[in-house]
């Protein structure tokens, strides 16, 4: 069983519990907002990798047990607080989403190729879609749900794409190993029909709420 941790500050030791350890994460990633890193935490907490994963683990436990309106998703080694997606339409009618556009299905075509075969140059996108696909990447790139990936060792040199953690956090994914299997487990050449349908979840009209 986890034991009390000690963490110091500026003005001496303050000691805490395993309660008080747990709002100390919560504080960090709520005001953090974005992804964190497990070791940054762990430095902040003045405490061992392992021992912070296991009170983020037991944080992320007692949100999903209590139907929290908050969850905590888990990026490999980073974790990041979010809204529970149960309550995303709830949500919305506080915020102002009219700059939130919902993903035209263009978009999505684009994500789902690029998900599911990642790295990939653009030509190979256009390749699998059939239409020139320049403009719905270059969106993409602005709304951070795809980032460049270094270049490919193909001729020319094509610079490569990959879908980001906001791609993950925004259709509630904790890693790409939690997308949805393609259709009679098709091959990149064959995807086409599959990703019409995209099989991405629900976008929730690209809303992310800290």
């Amino acid at each position: 069983m986890l034991t009390a941790h000690t963490a110091e500050s500026e003005r001496g030791k303050i000691k805490m519990n395993e309660k008080q350890c747990l709002g100390a994460l919560e504080a960090m990633l709520f005001a953090h907002g974005e992804p964190v890193e497990l070791e940054k935490l762990a430095d902040a907490l003045h405490a061992e990798p392992i021992q912070t994963q296991v009170l983020l683990e037991k944080l992320q436990k007692q949100y999903d047990e209590r139907g929290s309106g908050m969850v905590l998703l888990n990026f490999e080694d980073r974790w990041q607080m979010a809204t529970n997606p149960y309550y995303g339409e709830i949500v919305k009618r506080i915020l102002d989403t009219r700059r939130n556009a919902p993903l035209s299905p263009a978009a999505l075509e684009v994500l789902a190729v690029i998900a599911y075969n990642q790295p990939v140059s653009r030509s190979f996108i256009e390749q699998v879609r059939g239409v020139d696909s320049s403009s719905t990447v270059t969106k993409l790139l602005e709304k951070g749900l795809i980032e460049e990936a270094g270049r490919l060792d193909l001729p020319g040199k094509p610079v490569s794409f990959r879908v980001t953690d906001t791609f993950l956090r925004v259709f509630g994914l904790g890693s790409l190993a939690d997308l949805p299997p393609l259709h009679d487990e098709q091959p990149p050449a064959e995807e086409e029909q599959a990703e019409s349908d995209s099989g991405l979840p629900p976008a929730e009209q690209m809303e992310m709420h800290p």
